[in-house]
């Protein structure tokens, strides 16, 4: 077939990827719409739609921008779309967005002030609270504002992203001018007036209040606040790279140009006059229909610090009852975890498992004289990482220490810089990605040497190192002493330090190359089944074409297939003749679901993965990834209760219809909640786990059989 009639059929059953990355992030706003959400996480949830949507204009929007701009212009295959016409429909599908969550939030706060968590305007504080606002501006802000107006002399000024700037109309005798003040970053957002109650207004309408006093020798008119967005896709991989050069002071320009690229958003607080839309516009080479009016909090990460103030009295009214990650049931806490892999797999489910067994696992490594190597992809970390001081420890202690990590993870490019810096003064051996591919796999290698001969301990995860999200994303780490993966991590390092992307592995399934020849050739097995093909996979999205094409061809060979995907999916399930067979099951919860997991066949010829990559081409082609098999039958029936438990889910999940329109299933008895049921699975499992008698199975499955 030719590919033009390839395309011709794929538009049949797929959908444009930035539309539907919208659809899963009104899926999130839909969290901070549920009445059985507590008050302030649905606010949360509103701040995570916020801060999702501000990514996706500084990266998505911000490269069909660039795309925008070429002569040739790139059809999207999934739905044959220009990028001008992808913006236009981006620009048409988020004005509406805007007011759903204007909406929402207008309702949350009204809802929250009862309880005394105000959010105020200037007119709705106190006199004596007026009072103090005033004060507190004349003696705290006003001291450290940098006004500006803008004239012949003044040149209207660079406006920094995602920066909040109160504007107005100047006027002295027949001078009309621009005035503009940059609300100070190094002051807080908020203003937390005095009092028992929690009562606050935002540090934008104090200095929209107090303008005259701040430009006190014109007429002030037109008082507004802005906020722009800039492209923020700039990609070294894009940039004419040295070969002298070092790639740690490349990334430091990459980071310092992100701050200056094209704007591709303006958001103001009211509406803007003819002349000053007009004057934006040209100012920012941006058309009207960029231009967004927001009547809520254009940053509203402050949230976070409110809910943390509440008292405890009203906490388990307002806040999520707090969920502490528990200790594994299959680790054993005074016995050595090298001695423990040594004797079975462990695999680990964030966040409802603790992370701790894989640190221990590091600090143990650190010391332990049979450990002579600890290799380990990284590619984001927390500010403070124990992780980090476990490997310079090593590396101190003469571990010949190997750290692949990657500079370009984005918008974590300077926290990666500094801990390169801090790893290599250790002595650690420090490497980088390559030039156009990305190192997104999570796989730690320690090599012991022993009288045998060396043995392997091999650490493979869904997501990253990072101590701080390890408990809010939903993820697994499997640690295993199988000799065959241990020599394929090894090989996996070789290649890796000699710039080798295409190595050979007998069980690791690796990206650029045999990563998604394997998935592909998985599925056609389940294919050549027909009616007897089971298929499931969770990932976090779906966007790769010939993936997409060989589900298809799976669906039209009878074979059942579930997708569980959070976040962009351009497949749609249920259309006649293409995808009959595949259901596409998204949940968005509590906690950010992150596992990649995939399952093909059923019963003891199941074939089961997990890894680091999504079913996108930015990961099956243009990045490192990597996927591992998991033969131990005790973790295998775990993974599996996991995946039927998230099917079941008629709580949190929505279905993906042929339309392209996310649904609610329908409530039946019992109510699954699958975060809620693994949080309970795993309190339940700490409380009575005998790791040398019972085996995993019998802990988990035989208190909570379903």
């Amino acid at each position: 077939m030719e590919e033009s009639q390839m395309d011709g059929e794929l538009l049949k059953y797929t959908q444009n990827r930035e539309l539907s990355w919208l659809k899963f992030n009104q899926r999130v706003l839909e969290e901070a719409q549920d009445p059985d959400v507590p008050l302030l996480e649905r606010m949360k949830f509103v701040a995570i739609f916020t801060s999702n949507l501000d990514e996706f204009f500084m990266i998505r929007v911000g490269s069909l921008y660039d795309m925008a701009s070429l002569k040739e212009m790139e059809l999207d295959r999934r739905s044959k779309m220009t990028p001008k016409e992808q913006l236009e429909r981006i620009y048409e599908a988020v004005e509406p967005l805007y007011k759903e969550r204007d909406k929402t939030y207008s309702e949350i706060k009204k809802r929250l002030s009862p309880y005394g968590i105000c959010g105020l305007s200037f007119k709705e504080l106190q006199d004596p609270e007026k009072k103090y606002v005033k004060k507190y501006f004349k003696e705290q802000i006003l001291p450290v504002l940098s006004p500006q107006i803008v004239d012949r002399n003044h040149p209207f000024p660079h406006l920094l992203n995602k920066e909040i700037y109160v504007i107005a109309s100047l006027k002295r005798g027949n001078q009309k001018l621009f005035g503009l003040v940059p609300v100070p970053t190094y002051l807080s957002e908020i203003l937390l007036l005095p009092g028992h109650d929690i009562r606050y207004i935002r540090m934008e309408k104090i200095l929209m209040e107090y303008l005259e006093i701040i430009f006190d020798k014109y007429e002030v008119s037109d008082k507004n606040y802005i906020c722009v967005t800039r492209n923020g896709d700039v990609s070294p991989d894009d940039e004419a790279l040295d070969i002298n050069e070092d790639f740690r002071n490349l990334m430091k320009k990459t980071l310092s140009k992100r701050r200056k690229m094209a704007v591709v958003r303006l958001e103001t607080a009211n509406p803007l006059t003819e002349n000053m839309e007009r004057y934006f516009c040209d100012r920012f080479c941006i058309t009207p229909k960029q231009i967004f009016r927001t009547k809520m909090p254009m940053k509203l990460s402050y949230i976070f610090s409110v809910a943390e103030k509440v008292p405890e009295h009203m906490r388990r009214t307002l806040i999520y009852e707090p969920f502490v990650p528990q200790k594994s049931a299959m680790v054993d806490e005074e016995t050595s975890m090298i001695r423990q892999i040594r004797k079975k797999d462990i695999l680990l489910s964030y966040p409802y498992e603790s992370m701790e067994p894989f640190l221990k696992l590091l600090k143990e490594a650190s010391t332990d004289p049979s450990v002579v190597t600890i290799k380990i992809t990284i590619y984001r970390l927390s500010k403070k990482a124990r992780l980090v001081e476990y490997l310079c420890a090593a590396a101190e202690n003469g571990k010949e220490v190997t750290v692949l990590i990657e500079l370009r993870a984005r918008f974590d490019e300077q926290n990666n810089i500094d801990w390169s810096e801090r790893l290599e003064d250790a002595g650690c051996r420090v490497i980088y990605g390559f030039e156009n591919y990305k190192v997104h796999s999570k796989i730690c290698l320690i090599t012991c040497k022993t009288r045998n001969g060396y043995q392997y301990i091999t650490q493979i995860g869904t997501g990253n190192y990072n101590e701080k999200t390890a408990a809010m994303y939903t993820d697994v780490c499997l640690m295993t002493a199988d000799r065959e993966i241990g020599q394929d991590g090894a090989a996996f390092f070789q290649n890796m330090c000699m710039g080798n992307l295409g190595g050979s592995y007998r069980h690791l399934l690796v990206s650029p190359y045999s990563l998604k020849k394997k998935v592909l050739e998985l599925i056609e097995e389940e294919t050549r089944k027909g009616e007897n093909g089971r298929i499931i996979m969770k990932m976090n999205s779906v966007t790769d074409v010939d993936f997409i094409e060989q589900i298809s061809r799976a669906s039209r060979a009878g074979v059942e297939v579930d997708l569980l995907v959070r976040g962009i999916c351009c497949i749609r399930p249920g259309v006649e003749g293409y995808t009959d067979h595949v259901r596409v099951t998204s949940i968005v919860g509590r906690f950010l679901e992150h596992p990649r997991i995939f399952s093909f066949g059923r019963g003891s010829a199941q074939k089961l993965y997990i890894g680091s990559a999504d079913m996108m081409t930015r990961n099956t082609e243009k990045r490192v990834e990597v996927g591992c098999p998991v033969y131990d039958e005790d973790l295998r029936a775990r993974l599996n209760h996991m995946l039927q438990v998230m099917l079941e889910d008629n709580v949190k999940a929505r279905v993906l219809d042929a339309a392209g329109t996310y649904l609610k299933k329908g409530q039946g008895e019992p109510f699954v909640d699958a975060q809620e049921v693994f949080m309970q699975e795993a309190v339940q499992a700490a409380a009575v786990k005998k790791p040398a008698k019972r085996s995993i199975r019998e802990v988990l499955f035989g208190i909570f059989r379903r």
